[in-house]
């Protein structure tokens, strides 16, 4: 098998969101000004991403990293072809979202009360109506929804997360306008034996909506869950440059797969993704030096294989 820098040509093609921008950058202790998240956001889609988490519409006072979202929108490169991805909890972040031009909007209704209720200030029921409310407004945009389960896996707060509970939150949003509904282990305690399971159950009930998944290698497992979830048809998988992120309210929550990590797994599996793997880990190195840390990603200290 011949593997080239972007996948091998023919391989089953598996897609990858990159959720550096937002996802990777929200916890850090440095925050990156608004030009460089610009050139990180473009220089992805340099490497070929094709869809990138860009900005968080939330309260920059609670988020104070995710400053700046209009600022960075006016500013990122609108190449053909690129989806920018905004991530928004309520009808205000949906206005500022809309105003900004964004091209996607992505709404995390988590599986549980506990971290719900710290992280968005509501209960699961309460996300609910906020996501429906913002299903009834993007009537008519044009901007396509998507939504995220997050601590699908397990909670910091509440502890074990059934897969009866995880399906019956995919089960109500299945009753919008989304055309993506993502599992999420915030805090990266998930299995592949529970990625198969919740994979297969949350398909069922999901209506034909593409299924995508989100893993974080804090117990270093997130490589394994992802191949679990491309094992079980999953063809729409998260990752972060350099492997940075977390979540500020989830405790100990440490950083998302790497980007380039995934790429090499998927690449080496037979899989093309049409992303970059050295382009990406060029980028997880330059967002380390730019966040004054070494990136938790492999590929950038090992290298591909062959070199």
């Amino acid at each position: 098998m011949t593997v080239d820098d972007r996948g091998p040509a023919g391989g089953e093609h598996v897609e990858i969101v990159e959720v550096g921008p937002r996802d990777g950058l929200q916890n850090e202790a440095k925050v990156l000004s608004v030009e460089d998240r610009i050139a990180m956001i473009d220089r992805a889609a340099d490497a070929g991403l094709r869809r990138i988490e860009a900005v968080s519409f939330v309260n920059p006072k609670r988020v104070p990293q995710m400053a700046g979202a209009e600022e960075i929108m006016k500013g990122v490169r609108r190449a053909p072809g690129v989806s920018h991805i905004g991530l928004v909890l309520n009808r205000r972040g949906l206005d500022r979202a809309l105003e900004a031009a964004v091209s996607e909007v992505n709404v995390a209704v988590p599986a549980t009360d506990g971290f719900c209720v710290r992280n968005q200030g509501t209960t699961v029921d309460g996300m609910l109506d906020a996501l429906a409310d913002i299903d009834r407004a993007l009537e008519g945009t044009g901007v396509p929804l998507s939504v995220t389960v997050s601590t699908a896996f397990g909670c910091p707060f509440d502890g074990e997360v059934s897969t009866e509970r995880v399906v019956e939150v995919v089960r109500r949003v299945a009753d919008t306008s989304a055309v993506e509904i993502a599992l999420a282990d915030t805090i990266g305690v998930g299995v592949p034996r529970q990625v198969t399971e919740l994979v297969g159950a949350v398909a069922a009930v999901a209506g034909g909506r593409t299924l995508r998944c989100h893993f974080h290698n804090t117990r270093n497992t997130g490589y394994a869950n992802a191949w679990a979830a491309a094992e079980a048809g999953v063809r729409v998988l998260d990752s972060s440059v350099g492997g940075f992120g977390g979540c500020p309210f989830a405790p100990a929550a440490t950083g998302n797969i790497a980007t380039e990590d995934l790429l090499y797994l998927l690449h080496r599996s037979g899989l093309h993704t049409g992303v970059s793997l050295s382009a990406a880990a060029a980028l997880g190195d330059w967002t380390g030096e730019r966040l004054d840390k070494a990136p938790p990603a492999y590929l950038g200290r090992a290298g591909d294989f062959p070199a």
